[in-house]
């Protein structure tokens, strides 16, 4: 199970980590009391103002890069559905029953690629990827026999329409592997922690409600980022709404 895919476990463990952290730090600093001198809290507080810092701007990034994945993924759904339509309608320039017979299969793979955007059972991708992959190559041995044929302009046009179509395909489903590195997502982690802890080290006494404050804000940008940049398992995803429409159009 990848973690990174279930975005409120994300919040939940991101909370009571930093909490934790932050409680932990405080506790060290009650018993020690190494900043009862103002010029070791001065410089504290520079230091800690500068890795807070640090933080935002590693949280500002991150977003950033899910963003634009997530926007990537929009682009590439409507690509598919454009590519998809086009060749729908160049199928006119086939014979009477190939051109029935590729019009019945791309119906059928707008259906597999909109049960694609909209699945959320991670156990039921395989079997979709190979319902997909069925039907791309009976619709491209459907426009290559004719295209053997008859070796004419216009069927050429035909298979370079049905090579857009299977290719839109491959795009989407790397655009959909393209995520935030997990190694970034440690660096995040890591950082988080550290600043927790120094807010809990640098505080005058133990105020449990405080010490919540930068652990419900870290685990509520942690929990969008993570729904943003999961492209199946969070709330943010992306609506197949091109190809809900050229189905509603095909049929």
């Amino acid at each position: 199970m990848n973690i990174l895919n279930y975005p409120l476990v994300i919040l939940v463990i991101t909370f009571f980590l930093l909490w934790f952290t932050a409680w932990i730090g405080a506790w060290i600093s009650k018993r020690r009391s190494s900043l009862s001198n103002e010029d070791i809290r001065t410089d504290f507080g520079v230091v800690q103002g500068a890795t807070l810092t640090l933080l935002g701007l590693i949280i500002g990034f991150s977003f950033s890069m899910a963003t634009g994945r997530y926007d990537v993924r929009q682009n590439y759904e409507e690509a598919e559905a454009n590519a998809i339509g086009t060749e729908y309608v160049r199928a006119d320039l086939l014979p009477t029953e190939e051109a029935s017979r590729v019009r019945a299969l791309l119906r059928d793979y707008t259906a597999q690629r909109i049960r694609f955007y909209t699945s959320q059972n991670w156990d039921d991708i395989d079997q979709i990827r190979a319902d997909t992959a069925r039907v791309q190559d009976q619709l491209w041995t459907a426009v290559a026999q004719t295209a053997h044929s008859e070796p004419t302009p216009i069927h050429a046009l035909v298979i370079s329409g049905m090579n857009d179509t299977l290719n839109s395909e491959g795009y989407t489903q790397a655009a959909w592997w393209d995520r935030i590195p997990v190694g970034a997502w440690f660096l995040l982690f890591a950082i988080a922690t550290f600043c927790s802890f120094m807010i809990g080290y640098g505080s005058r006494r133990m105020e449990p409600r405080l010490l919540m404050v930068l652990p419900i804000v870290v685990a509520v940008a942690f929990f969008l980022i993570a729904d943003i940049d999961s492209p199946r398992g969070g709330v943010i995803r992306v609506t197949p709404k091109n190809l809900l429409r050229l189905q509603a159009g095909l049929k």
